[in-house]
């Protein structure tokens, strides 16, 4: 529900606007000056502010600077009855969001309301986001969400990282993996030396032990458990009891209780690694989290694309959490990035030919390829199946450097 901090002089007025705003479904703070409506504007005021300009003593415009002031990314939408045209001018010039001629026409209104509510929601979001990359512990800076899943997620996270025993982490697939066993290494005591990361299946013994040794003293993560070998397991058992200085994180999308039982899995290892279990609930699961969680992804695929960010409606909003996303936080990433790139459902304008909607296609393939790989242009070139030099000329082509996506992860 947007609120609209309400500021108008004359007081039979403002009670109409008022009933016609909230039988809208705003939250109305109706003020009838300056004087008063200055006490709610703030840096941290999550609404819009709809006012009169003529009134006494000090006006809209002084209203329209002083919130400026206190946050020039407070939306400020100014409305008269003279019609004046220099006076929208001069609105529009000073910062104000919108200029509306009373009486307005109520869809306009609420189109004008919509919009600015849009804008401060993404503005506060982003001021939140950014508190938390300053402050906080790497659980609260990397983890995102406001659900209380990912409350209780963040709490787990601490808890493993303290726990000093090996850690299993759990969830579907595109669920991220990877990124909780980066925070959980990120705040064990362990956090200074190296973190590493493998994918089980394919590891032999000279590998593993190398792998062991590159991230002594810190943590190893063994992606997808399961595919470790028979051999391997039994290997993997012994050496936990003995290498005491490596912490050891094992990550699954599978059911390893069942692979015990259809024989695939060695039972003292499920024992060994379930002693701190971390399960990442699905966005299925947390709906709630999906805008907060696509936001994130949206500045962070404008930002490598060098782009700016487009405007994410609520009726997007709305779509994105009815769905079920089994791909989870990866694939709210990938449509995070399509959408940036203009080739999400019929975003390409109008106005581009067939070349231009291509290149944009291309693009965004080629971009999603590195992220699925973790910004390695070999592996990501096969799985496009284009040769390595083809592949380096189309990144030339549109500028992108594999190496900005070599430390991407679902989150």
């Amino acid at each position: 529900m947007t609120k609209v901090l309400l500021v108008d002089d004359d007081a039979a007025l403002r009670e109409a606007l008022t009933q016609t705003l909230e039988l809208a479904g705003y939250q109305v703070i109706s003020v009838g000056s300056f004087i008063v409506a200055k006490d709610y504007i703030s840096m941290s005021f999550d609404g819009v502010v709809l006012s009169d300009i003529r009134m006494p003593g000090k006006d809209g415009f002084h209203l329209l600077e002083y919130a400026r002031k206190q946050d020039p990314d407070l939306p400020v939408i100014l409305l008269t009855g003279e019609g004046d045209v220099p006076m929208a001018v001069r609105g529009m010039s000073g910062g104000a969001f919108g200029f509306l001629e009373k009486p307005c026409d109520t869809e306009t209104l609420k189109a004008t309301i919509d919009r600015a509510g849009r804008a401060r929601d993404m503005v506060l979001e982003n001021r939140r986001m950014k508190q938390q990359l300053r402050q906080g512990d790497a659980a609260a800076r990397m983890l995102f969400g406001h659900s209380d899943k990912a409350d209780a997620l963040r709490n787990k996270v601490r808890i493993a990282a303290t726990a000093g025993t090996e850690v299993l982490v759990c969830g579907e697939t595109g669920s991220g993996t990877a990124k909780v066993a980066e925070v959980i290494h990120l705040l064990a005591r362990g956090a200074r030396a190296p973190f590493e990361k493998r994918a089980a299946a394919g590891l032999s013994r000279e590998t593993i032990r190398t792998a062991f040794t590159a991230a002594e003293g810190g943590t190893l993560f063994l992606d997808e458990i399961a595919g470790l070998s028979p051999d391997l397991q039994l290997w993997l058992l012994d050496h936990l009891e003995q290498d005491r200085t490596t912490c050891l994180i094992a990550g699954t999308y599978q059911d390893l209780s069942a692979l015990v039982a259809e024989g695939r899995f060695h039972p003292d290892l499920v024992l060994r690694l379930d002693l701190m279990r971390v399960r990442i609930p699905s966005l299925k699961e947390r709906p709630d989290d999906i805008p907060v969680l696509f936001r994130h992804y949206v500045a962070q695929a404008a930002e490598q694309a060098n782009l700016s960010e487009p405007e994410i409606t609520s009726e997007m909003t709305s779509r994105l959490m009815a769905q079920d996303w089994p791909g989870n936080a990866r694939a709210l990433m990938n449509e995070a990035m399509r959408f940036v790139m203009g080739v999400a459902e019929n975003s390409p304008s109008a106005d581009e030919g067939l070349n231009e909607q291509l290149a944009r296609v291309e693009a965004a393939l080629l971009r999603e390829a590195l992220q699925r790989h973790n910004g390695h242009a070999s592996e990501a070139a096969k799985a496009l199946k284009l040769p390595r030099k083809t592949f380096y000329d189309r990144l030339s082509r549109y500028d992108i450097r594999a190496e900005d996506y070599r430390r991407i992860e679902s989150s």
